[in-house]
């Protein structure tokens, strides 16, 4: 019911503005009216008087008595005392009245118009009097109101306007509205343009949001007119302010010559420099005399700094800068003292595979090789011993101010221990040592930090053929050592582990002796035969064609057999063996065996022949009987020597 009542009120007090408006126009066409007495006195001469009645003919007799020049001169006053208002134009008006809801303005047409005072929010201080350019959207609605919109006559020539700063390239403000995905909004007169990042500024920008509330100059570089799209750039503006710094700077630029810079951008390998519309790289090695892992750990973005040019190329668009030559090099102030034998003490900066650098003080530092790290012969990895930021005491073992190099030893921090190893580690002394290395032809041993020995591929066992140290033991074992040879001046120790035991081989001499059979069984099976194990650790070789079998089929892998020693090498440590040849043999004894039994009886048979023959000879009639019998019995052993 309230809403009603307000509402009832507004409609009120807009009639009587209207009604009063209408009032104004009346009185101003009385006024020009009467500004032509003579007119209007015939006009009154002709018309009738209260008291007469009404002449309808006055027409034809006054007004029909006008020239057609004085008709078109009443025509044009009438005409003139009103604007031409056409839709679709741009007018100014003058504003008569404000209220909550409406600004009227005066445009010199037969009725005010009404614009909503939503659209003067941007001119708070508006007041009767002021001056306002309107865009006319219909002359007459259907009411008979003229429509009015300052919204649209602002936008119409805000676009005039960027359309003209578009084709004569000119500068134009705006007001950051927002951000926006990829640039800034940007207001314009009442348009709204699109600033992208990319050409806010030169420098890469990381916070769009501090732009925001700002009023910029800006270039329109793109209008879409279909989609009333507007790109512009305050980039731009920038290069040209730098194009023409640049040129003064490149046209100066010296060698040696300091210049103040900004850091733009930071890599691993350096530095980008602005120096004012012109960049110059800082590399990472001109950033320090210390040595550092990354710029980053020295300078930082937008960072204010001086540098000094080192060199540029002929067109003077590669510029190379340095930010340690303006200070005097750290090698000057090194300690007049400082000499081969002195102590120092640093923190280590570097760890390569061929040693580390200690760093003595920013700026000067010196090598420890690897082979100055460790008394042992056996060169190891630096990682082994050092890491980064270790901080040690070091020996200086060469020095050279004038070349700036310096090389370091920690190993002479400790006493040598070759020094007295004669003493220590005699020749056939015995020690435990720990396995460091192992190549082909033995394993690198050591004894102690510092001292180091070879065992011998073939003084690793007596019994054993081994064809590399890995399969005997490997790396961190611990083996029990014997020393063989001593060479002190060359830092060279010959060891044995086989020596720790008496030659078995004196033994196997007489226990494998050629023609004895041993049992074996086959652990490897090769192209030319195959590796026996025979008893007491004992390795023997079969040749391929010893290991075939009485039925014909050949021994196979982990298979256990008789086998005959064939030959016994002890000085090579080398047992022959064949499986094939007990057999063999034993067949071919057999054979022999039956050869010799025949013959023997054959020989008995001959000898029994001939004592027949001869008793024949001397028998009788009466001896036919006994003769009988002997030719029978004969005969039964005959028989029997052919079954058999």
């Amino acid at each position: 019911m309230a809403k009603k009542q307000v509402a009832e009120k507004e409609l009120e007090a807009k009639t009587a503005e209207l009604q009063g408006a209408d009032a104004r126009l009346a009185e101003k066409e009385t006024i020009e009216s009467e500004a032509d007495s003579v007119s209007i006195e015939q006009i009154k001469s002709s018309l009738a008087t209260p008291d007469q009645d009404f002449d309808w003919d006055a027409d034809d007799k006054v007004f029909g008595k006008y020239s057609d020049e004085d008709r078109k001169k009443f025509e044009d006053m009438y005409t003139d005392t009103f604007n031409q208002i056409t839709q679709g134009e741009i007018i100014s008006g003058t504003v008569v009245s404000i209220n909550n809801k409406d600004v009227v303005l005066n445009v010199g047409f037969k009725s005010d118009g009404l614009v909503s005072t939503s659209e003067f929010r941007d001119t708070p201080d508006l007041k009767v009097g002021d001056k306002v350019d309107v865009f006319v959207e219909a002359p007459e609605d259907a009411n008979g109101q003229l429509i009015l919109s300052r919204k649209r006559a602002k936008t119409q020539r805000s676009w005039e306007t960027i359309n003209e700063a578009l084709d004569n390239d000119r500068i134009i403000n705006g007001f950051v509205k927002s951000r926006t995905k990829g640039g800034l909004i940007v207001d314009i007169m009442g348009v709204e343009a699109f600033l992208p990042g990319s050409q806010i500024d030169i420098k890469p920008i990381r916070d769009y949001d501090v732009y925001v509330g700002k009023t910029m100059e800006f270039k329109v570089v793109k209008i879409n007119h279909e989609f009333k799209n507007v790109v512009v750039s305050h980039k731009i503006l920038i290069e040209d302010d730098l194009e023409s710094q640049k040129v003064e700077i490149v046209s100066k630029l010296e060698k040696g010559q300091v210049l103040e810079g900004t850091v733009k951008n930071i890599t691993d390998f350096g530095v980008f420099i602005d120096l004012g519309g012109v960049d110059g790289l800082l590399h990472i090695t001109d950033i320090s005399w210390g040595r550092i892992e990354h710029p980053k750990e020295v300078l930082s973005l937008d960072e204010k700094i001086n540098v000094v040019v080192l060199d540029f190329d002929d067109e003077k668009k590669r510029i190379a800068l340095g930010l340690k030559q303006l200070t005097p090099h750290p090698w000057e102030s090194l300690d007049a003292n400082l000499a081969v034998g002195s102590k120092v003490k640093g923190k280590i900066v570097t760890v390569a595979d061929y040693g580390a650098f200690l760093e003595i003080i920013p700026g000067v530092e010196g090598l420890i090789h690897v082979s100055e790290m460790s008394w042992s012969q056996n060169l190891r990895s630096p990682q082994e011993f050092l890491k980064v930021s270790d901080e040690i005491e070091a020996e200086v073992l060469t020095l050279d101010r004038d070349e700036r190099k310096m090389s370091l030893g920690i190993k002479q921090l400790t006493q040598d221990p070759w020094q007295n190893v004669a003493e220590r580690y005699p020749i056939g002394s015995k020690h435990t040592a720990v396995v460091k290395n192992m190549t082909n032809f033995g394993v690198f041993v050591e004894i102690e930090e510092g001292i180091d020995g070879l065992i011998h591929i073939s003084d690793l066992s007596w019994s054993k053929k081994v064809n590399h140290p890995n399969e005997f033991t490997k790396v961190g074992d611990t083996l029990d050592v014997v020393v063989l040879e001593l060479d002190v001046e060359s830092r060279k120790l010959s060891l044995g582990h086989k020596q720790l035991e008496e030659n078995p081989w004196d033994t196997f001499e007489t226990i494998f002796t050629v023609d004895s059979i041993h049992q074996g069984t086959v652990v490897k099976v090769t192209d030319k035969g195959a590796v026996i194990a025979l008893p007491y650790g004992v390795e023997g070789f079969v040749p391929t064609k010893h290991m075939a079998k009485e039925d014909g089929t050949t021994i196979k892998a982990e298979e256990t057999n008789d086998f005959k020693i064939i030959e016994f090498n002890k000085d090579a440590k080398r047992i022959v063996v064949s499986h094939a040849r007990i057999w063999e043999e034993a067949k071919a004894e057999a054979v022999a065996e039956e050869r010799a039994t025949k013959k023997k009886e054959a020989k008995a048979s001959s000898s029994a022949v001939k004592k027949v023959k001869d008793s024949v000879e001397k028998s009788t009639l009466g001896d036919l009987g006994v003769l009988a019998q002997l030719k029978q019995q004969m005969e039964g052993e005959e028989n029997k020597a052919k079954k058999g």
